[in-house]
C-alpha cells in the first residue's frame, strides 16, 4: 500500500547505509511493520490475531524441529520415542506439551481471525486474494494437524489415521487404490507413519511460505478496519510502528499467560486419553474422535446416515465436509453488500452470531458419540450452515438497508467535530 505521507527509510550509519544499497533488507522490515507502513487508526484487538498466529507458526516449527530430533517413524518405536521425549530428553515434557497445546492455540487464534473476517466482510473486494490465501492456508494447517495427530502412534492416532483416510474409499472407482497409495499399504504402518512424518516436518515451511504471500497481498490495498471504510486522507492513518507494535505485545503477553497456563496446568485438557494407550490394530477404541478443532466438519461428516439416490452416505458426507470450507472461497461473490463492516449492518449481524452458535453446535457433536440424538442435531446444524453462506448471505445482502456510515475513520474515531477532524495528527491517536 502507497501512502504519500508514509515515511521513508532513511539510514544514517553507514554500515546501514551501505546494506541498504546492496541488500535493502532493512527497507523491507521497515516498509512491513514499521513507520514506513501506515495503517487505519482505528483497528481494535480483534486485529492482533493475525500477528498471534504467526506467533503460533513460528512456536509449532521451533518446538516440532527439536522434537523430530528425538522421535523415530518407526511403528515399532514410535510410541516408546514419545514416552522417551517426555521422561528422559531434558525439558523434553515442556517442548511435547507445548508443542501439543501450541497447536490447539494455533487453531483458536485462526478460527477467531476467520470469524473475524465474517464479521467484518474482510474477504470483500479489493481483498478477495488475501482472503483466498488465507484459506489455503487453513486447509494446510487442516492437514499438517491430521498428520501430527499421527505421529504418537497411540490408539487414538492409530485409528484416526485408519478412519480419515478410509474416507477416500468413498470416491468411486479411484477410492481404494487412492487410500492403498496414501498410506503405502492396506492399513496404517511404518509406510504411513513415515509419509506422515515427512509431510508434517514439510508442510509447516509451506504454510511459511503462504503466510509470506498472504502479507504481500495486504499490503497491497492495506488493512481492513472496524468501520469498512477506506484510508481517505492522513488523518485515518497511523504507523504501524510505534502504535501497533505495542497493541499486538500487549495481545501477544495476554496470549502467552493464558498458553502457559494451560502448558502448565492442564496439559493434557485437549488430548484424548486413549492416546497414552499405544496403538492396536486389534483393540478398536468405544469412541473414534479427532481433535477438537476438526469436530465441527467431523459433525458434517457423520450427519449423512442414508444414501441420497446413486450417492452413497458416505461419498456425500465427504463431500459436504470439505464443501464446509471450500464455501468460502466463494464468499467474496456471495456476499453483495457495498457494507463491509457488521456494525452497519444489523440484519446480516444476527445471522453472524447464529452462524457462530451454530458452528459451536457442530463442535459440540462433533465430538459426542455417533447416537441418535447427536447425530440428528448435526443434520440440523449442518443444513443450517450451508443455507448461511448458499442462501441467506446472497439474501440478506440484497434486501439488507445497511446503517449510515461515517464519512471517513477520523470521524468514526473522532465524531463529527469537524476541526477535530481535519486537524488531527497520526499522535493524537
Amino acid at each position: 500500500m502507497s501512502f504519500p505521507w508514509a515515511n521513508e527509510y532513511k539510514p544514517g550509519h553507514p554500515l546501514m547505509q551501505w546494506l541498504d544499497e546492496k541488500l535493502p533488507l532493512p527497507r523491507f522490515v521497515y516498509n512491513a511493520v514499521g513507520a514506513g507502513y501506515p495503517v487505519p487508526r482505528n483497528l481494535n484487538y480483534m486485529w492482533n490475531f493475525g500477528v498471534l498466529a504467526g506467533f503460533c507458526l513460528m512456536l509449532q516449527i521451533v518446538t516440532g524441529v527439536i522434537l523430530a530430533m528425538h522421535y523415530a517413524a518407526n511403528a515399532g518405536v514410535a510410541f516408546d520415542s514419545v514416552e522417551h521425549i517426555m521422561r528422559d530428553v531434558n525439558w523434553g515434557w515442556m517442548l511435547r506439551y507445548a508443542h501439543a497445546n501450541g497447536a490447539s492455540a494455533f487453531f483458536v487464534v485462526v478460527y477467531i481471525h476467520i470469524f473475524r473476517g465474517f464479521f467484518y466482510s474482510s474477504y470483500k473486494a479489493p481483498r478477495e486474494m488475501i482472503w483466498l490465501l488465507g484459506v489455503v492456508i487453513f486447509l494446510l494447517m487442516m492437514a499438517t494437524a491430521f498428520m501430527g495427530y499421527v505421529l504418537p502412534w497411540g490408539q487414538m492416532s492409530f485409528w484416526g489415521a485408519k478412519v480419515i483416510t478410509g474416507l477416500f474409499s468413498a470416491i468411486p472407482l479411484i477410492g481404494d487404490p487412492l487410500q492403498q497409495w496414501l498410506l503405502g499399504g492396506f492399513a496404517p504402518d511404518n509406510a504411513a507413519l513415515n509419509r506422515f512424518f515427512s509431510l508434517h516436518f514439510l508442510l509447516p515451511f509451506v504454510i511459511a511460505g503462504v503466510i509470506i504471500l498472504h502479507i504481500w497481498a495486504l499490503h497491497i490495498p492495506g488493512s481492513s478496519n472496524p468501520t469498512g471504510i477506506e484510508v481517505k486522507q492522513e488523518s485515518d492513518t497511523v504507523p504501524f510502528h510505534p502504535y501497533y507494535t505495542a497493541k499486538d505485545g500487549f495481545g501477544l503477553g495476554i496470549f502467552l499467560i493464558l498458553y502457559c497456563a494451560v502448558l502448565f496446568f492442564a496439559p493434557n485438557m485437549l488430548g484424548h486419553p486413549d492416546n497414552y494407550i499405544a496403538a492396536n490394530p486389534l483393540s478398536t477404541p468405544a469412541h473414534i474422535v479427532p481433535e477438537w478443532y476438526f469436530w465441527p466438519f467431523y459433525a458434517i461428516l457423520r450427519a449423512f446416515t442414508a444414501d441420497f439416490f446413486f450417492i452413497p452416505a458416505k461419498l456425500m458426507g465427504v463431500l459436504a465436509m470439505f464443501s464446509a470450507i471450500l464455501v468460502w472461497f466463494f464468499l467474496p461473490w456471495l456476499d453483495t453488500s457495498p457494507v463491509r463492516s457488521g456494525h452497519y449492518r444489523p440484519l446480516f449481524r444476527k445471522f453472524f452470531w447464529i452462524l457462530l452458535v451454530d458452528v459451536i453446535v457442530l463442535g459440540y457433536c462433533g465430538g459426542s458419540p455417533a447416537e441418535t440424538k447427536y447425530v440428528l442435531i448435526s443434520q440440523i446444524a449442518a443444513t443450517y450452515y450451508f443455507l448461511h453462506f448458499l442462501v441467506i448471505l446472497p439474501l440478506v445482502s440484497s434486501i439488507e438497508k445497511p446503517e449510515p456510515l461515517p464519512f471517513s475513520i477520523t470521524e468514526a474515531v473522532l465524531g463529527k467535530d469537524e476541526g477535530a477532524v481535519l486537524n488531527a495528527t497520526p499522535a493524537a491517536a
